[in-house]
């Protein structure tokens, strides 16, 4: 079973701009905490299919604690969540990715997501930046670098194929 914790960011993004299939494609199950059902149920007013995303509660508060300093309180237990079950996380703040890098979490933010996709071939490449750009008119924010670094990842795969 393919599975994966999750920060809301992402998650939002997908709901808003109905393409969840983009998960569905690569995962059978997404782990979020407590905090980050919230921000998503709670404070987005967004329905979650209870089957697909499963709720789960952190242990340790402690490295919670130490981690909301510094993060958000959704960002905070989905580390401490993919730390505690040894899974890779979804996250595109960069402050979290950081510090979630430096405890040696696999991480992915939505344009990994994008490119496991196109890896796969769950979606051809047109699509793929169709579903970027919808993204980022529903608010996902992408520095100018990596932008032109996912760019140029989907253009060599588009000229291989001519």
């Amino acid at each position: 079973m393919n599975v994966i914790i999750s920060d809301s960011t992402t998650v939002i993004i997908l709901l808003n701009i109905k393409r969840l299939d983009i998960l569905k494609n690569i995962f059978d199950e997404v782990f979020i905490p407590h905090k980050v059902y919230d921000e998503i149920v709670v404070e987005e007013n967004i329905t979650l299919e209870s089957s697909f995303f499963i709720k789960k509660m952190i242990e340790d508060k402690r490295l919670y604690k130490l981690l909301s300093r510094s993060l958000d309180p959704g960002e905070s237990e989905a580390i401490v969540l993919a730390k505690e079950m040894n899974l890779s996380l979804i996250i595109d703040e960069k402050k979290g990715r950081k510090i979630a890098r430096n405890m040696g979490i696999n991480i992915m933010g939505f344009l990994g997501l994008l490119l496991l996709n196109h890896k796969k071939k769950s979606l051809p490449e047109d699509e793929i930046l169709e579903i970027y750009y919808s993204a980022k008119k529903a608010s996902f924010r992408v520095s100018e670098k990596l932008e032109e670094q996912f760019l140029s990842l989907l253009e060599v795969s588009i000229e291989k194929k001519v």
